[in-house]
């Protein structure tokens, strides 16, 4: 149990480091969280930042989650067997990620919503499935032009994908993917409150069909 502890609080620690206030702290400029959305996200980071910027922080945070499930579980820290089957220790370690991200000890436990460093986490866990949330996330962002409503499709679409095509993983896979959807909604709430008030940011230039000006 010790080795299951100590890699689940590494994997949550690394997801801490939060790639927009990171690079924020050390290229200098307004706190993210202060700027355009308030989230340290990506999205907010290219409205606020620039493309430039937005790319170093999605390779921060995809990065640190694609460590977190599949690199940290394999190490040996000498410290026994970590008390869980093997398959589950990875999952644990990728949702510690992303817990991280969202709610960071390095920067007061206000981070970003979680959806990069989960594409990261299943980047290790399993990566067929980044093709059918990549579909669903480009269907809803090309239609709606709503980056968090999308990001909610993908995320649900995931689960629903596994019962109906198979994937390898099994039921902890299952149960990791559905977990997954249902804190990326929690995350999202404030977008969906805002679609509700018809007051949510669209990113025009992601859609096919725009409306005459």
């Amino acid at each position: 149990m010790l080795e299951l502890g100590t890699k689940v609080l590494l994997s949550y620690l690394l997801g801490s480091v939060n790639g927009s206030l990171f690079l924020g702290s050390i290229l200098g400029g307004p706190d993210i969280r202060t700027v355009g959305s308030g989230n340290a996200g990506g999205t907010n980071a290219l409205r606020a930042r620039g493309k430039w910027f937005a790319l170093g922080v999605m390779l921060i945070d995809v990065g640190k989650g694609y460590v977190a499930a599949g690199l940290l579980p394999g190490l040996d820290l000498g410290l026994g067997a970590p008390g869980i089957a093997a398959h589950w220790l990875p999952l644990a370690c990728g949702a510690a990620s992303v817990v991280g991200h969202c709610y960071p000890v390095w920067f007061d436990f206000t981070g970003g919503k979680g959806a990069a460093t989960a594409v990261g986490a299943l980047g290790a866990l399993a990566p067929g499935l980044l093709l059918p949330a990549l579909a669903a996330w480009l269907l809803v962002a090309t239609t709606t032009g709503f980056v968090g409503l999308s990001t909610m499709a993908a995320a649900v679409v995931l689960p629903l994908f596994v019962l109906l095509a198979g994937q390898p993983g099994g039921p902890a896979l299952l149960v990791f993917l559905v977990l997954l959807a249902a804190f990326i909604i929690y995350t999202h709430r404030g977008n969906v409150a805002r679609m509700l008030r018809r007051q949510e940011n669209r990113m025009t230039s992601l859609m096919l069909l725009r409306r005459p000006r």
